[in-house]
């Protein structure tokens, strides 16, 4: 199943079923899980760690050094999910020894010529679409959605369940289940069909309306809101992880609505 036109280090560990086309190059510490199957001309370099029926397409990097100048040559990883697709070259750089490792989860789409750089941690079942720019220590939650040519600065996070108008610059920290556009980038309400599509009853749906009607819509700045919040909302799953979200974002969430309220 390996092409004899391909550069295969002997001391690869190659599972079951992996297809590997040619001129494609893989170096000695890298693991590939049963059924994957890997394009021609991809470069995959030490620290690469591929799970199961993994699609990767032709001209994608996995696991070349960051491009952060305090890289020292420490021994980190990339690991990539189960079931997850990379499309045509993308680039998904190896992490440093600020968090070991750089990750996505299992079932996610990115799309051609995005690129995940160093100590990222993507979640399970994300999509990125084509040619947006994740900066390093980024956070993405699952089931979210990065619309094309979007960038995310530096340690930005973004929460579950949420989606990016393609485009947008990301310089504030993205609240779970919502939708943000514009520029600058805002709250643009939450992601009502994404949550109907994945099974979110219309009363889970209402009672996140709700919360973020209070932060981003009432006469109140966000510490007022989420006191009221706490207050006056019976504690869900849902509640607790917006408020813990906001409550850990150092930098700030997003604006709401273009009024400049933070």
């Amino acid at each position: 199943m390996i092409h004899q036109l391909a550069a295969v280090d002997k001391r690869a560990k190659i599972g079951k079923n992996v297809v590997v086309e040619p001129f494609t190059t893989i170096a000695a510490d890298v693991e590939i899980g049963e059924g994957t199957w890997v394009g021609s001309n991809v470069t995959i370099m030490d620290g690469a760690r591929i799970g199961k029926n993994c699609k990767i397409f032709p001209g994608t990097v996995i696991s070349a050094i960051p491009q952060d100048l305090k890289f020292d040559g420490e021994d980190t990883q990339t690991i990539i999910g189960d079931n997850t697709t990379l499309r045509e070259c993308v680039t998904v750089n190896k992490g440093t020894k600020a968090l070991g490792y750089t990750k996505v989860g299992e079932n996610c789409l990115i799309m051609a010529t995005s690129h995940v750089a160093h100590d990222c941690i993507i979640g399970n079942n994300v999509i990125i679409a084509n040619g947006c720019g994740i900066a390093g220590h980024v956070e993405i939650g699952d089931f979210t959605v990065m619309g094309g040519l979007s960038a995310v600065q530096q340690f930005g996070k973004i929460g579950k369940h949420a989606m990016v108008s393609g485009g947008s610059l990301v310089r504030k920290d993205i609240p779970p289940y919502i939708k943000v556009g514009r520029e600058p980038i805002s709250y643009a309400g939450i992601n009502s069909v994404g949550l109907r599509r994945r099974g979110f009853t219309n009363d889970k749906i209402f009672e996140i309306q709700k919360i973020y009607r209070y932060i981003f819509q009432m006469k109140m700045n966000v510490t007022q809101a989420l006191i009221h919040i706490e207050k006056e909302m019976l504690p869900t799953a849902e509640r607790d992880e917006i408020l813990e979200f906001i409550k850990n974002s150092p930098g700030g969430i997003v604006k709401g609505y273009g009024t400049g309220k933070e």
